[in-house]
C-alpha cells in the first residue's frame, strides 16, 4: 500500500506541477506581462514546487534529512542529467547574458549552503544545522534575485519594444478559467508532497537507509521530473535558452527559497555525510558555468559527461548508504 501511495504521490506532484505552469503561463499572457519573465520565474519556480512543498512539509515533520536531501538531490540531478540528457538531444546554445549572469546566482546559493551546513568545521559547534536567522539570510538573498530578474525584464522590454506585441486582453472567463486551473495544480501539488513524504520516509526505515539517502535519490528524481519533462520540451522546441534558464532558476530556488522557508519554519538539523554532495554541487556548477562562458554550448559530449556524472554519483551515495 504504502508504494501504491508514494506513486500516487508522485503522479499527483508531476500533473500538479503541469497545470500549475499552465496555469500561471496563460494567466501572466493575460496580463500582458512579458515571456522573459514568464520563463525565468514562472516556468522555472512552477517545476520546483514540488520540491517547495515536499521540503516544506518535511521540515514541518521534522524529516530534516528528507528536506535537505531532497533540495540538493534535485540540484544535482538538474545539472547532471536533465542537462545532459537535453543536451544530447539538442545542443544547448547559451547566448542570453541573462543566464549567464543566472549562473553565479547558483554558485552563490550553493557556497552559502555550504557555509551555513558547515558548523562542526568552521564553528566547532556539537552539530551542523541551517538556523533560522541563516534560512532569513537565504529568502533575503531570494530577493535580490527576484529584484534582479524583474529588473532584467524590464529593462529588456523596453530595448525591445516590438518583441513583446501586447495581445487583446484576456476575458474574465478565460482569466478566470486559469486561476481554477492554476488552483487545482498547487492542491495537487500540496497533497501529492505530503504522500511522497510520509510514504518514502516509511520506505527508508523497512529497508534500513537512511532518510538522506531517500531524499538524494527516491524524492529528488522525482520531484525533479517537472524540470527534466520541461527543458526536453523546450529544447525539442529549440528554445535552448528556455532549457538551461529553466535548470539555473530552479536551482536558484531551491535553496533561496524552499531551504530558507524551510529552515524558518524550524531549525533543520543537517547530516554531515551531504556536506560532500554539496561540494560535488557546487563543482557542477562551476562545470556549468565554464560551459556557458567559453564554448557558449553545453553540446552532446558535454551532456555526454554530466549525464554519466549522475550514474557515477548514484551509484556512490547508494554504496555509501
Amino acid at each position: 500500500m504504502v508504494y501504491l501511495l508514494l506513486i500516487i504521490g508522485f503522479a499527483l506532484l508531476i500533473k500538479g506541477a503541469g497545470y500549475f505552469v499552465d496555469g500561471s503561463s496563460s494567466i501572466a499572457r493575460l496580463l500582458h506581462v512579458s515571456p522573459l519573465l514568464i520563463g525565468l520565474t514562472i516556468v522555472a519556480f512552477g517545476t520546483s514546487s514540488p520540491e517547495a512543498v515536499v521540503s516544506i512539509i518535511a521540515a514541518l515533520e521534522g524529516s530534516a534529512d528528507v528536506a535537505i536531501g531532497n533540495v540538493v538531490g534535485s540540484n544535482i540531478f538538474n545539472i547532471t542529467f536533465v542537462v545532459g540528457l537535453t543536451a544530447v538531444l539538442y545542443p544547448l546554445t547559451v547566448q542570453n547574458d541573462t543566464i549567464r549572469k543566472e549562473i553565479p546566482f547558483t554558485l552563490l546559493a550553493g557556497t552559502a549552503l555550504l557555509i551555513f551546513i558547515s558548523d562542526t568545521f568552521l564553528q566547532h559547534a556539537g552539530i551542523n544545522e541551517i538556523t533560522r536567522s541563516e534560512g532569513l539570510i537565504l529568502l533575503l538573498f531570494f530577493a535580490v534575485f527576484l529584484y534582479y530578474i524583474f529588473e532584467a525584464a524590464r529593462k529588456n522590454r523596453s530595448e525591445n519594444k516590438t518583441a513583446y506585441q501586447q495581445e487583446a486582453p484576456g476575458s474574465k472567463e478565460g482569466l478566470t478559467k486559469q486561476l481554477l486551473l492554476t488552483l487545482a495544480g498547487i492542491t495537487a501539488i500540496i497533497i501529492g508532497g505530503n504522500l511522497v513524504v510520509r510514504s518514502s520516509t516509511e520506505i527508508a526505515y523497512s529497508f534500513g537507509m537512511s532518510e538522506t539517502l531517500v531524499g538524494l535519490t527516491i524524492v529528488a528524481l522525482g520531484t525533479s521530473l517537472p524540470e527534466l519533462v520541461t527543458s526536453i520540451t523546450a529544447a525539442l522546441k529549440k528554445q535552448s535558452e528556455i532549457a538551461l534558464g529553466n535548470i539555473i532558476g530552479s536551482n536558484i530556488f531551491n535553496i533561496f527559497f524552499v531551504l530558507g522557508a524551510a529552515s524558518v519554519i524550524t531549525p533543520l538539523a543537517v547530516d554531515s555525510r551531504i556536506l560532500l554532495d554539496v561540494v560535488f554541487m557546487i563543482l557542477l556548477t562551476i562545470v556549468i558555468l565554464v560551459f556557458s562562458r567559453t564554448n557558449y554550448a553545453v553540446g552532446k559530449y558535454e551532456g555526454s559527461v554530466l549525464a554519466a556524472a549522475y550514474v557515477i554519483y548514484l551509484i556512490y551515495i547508494i554504496l555509501r548508504n
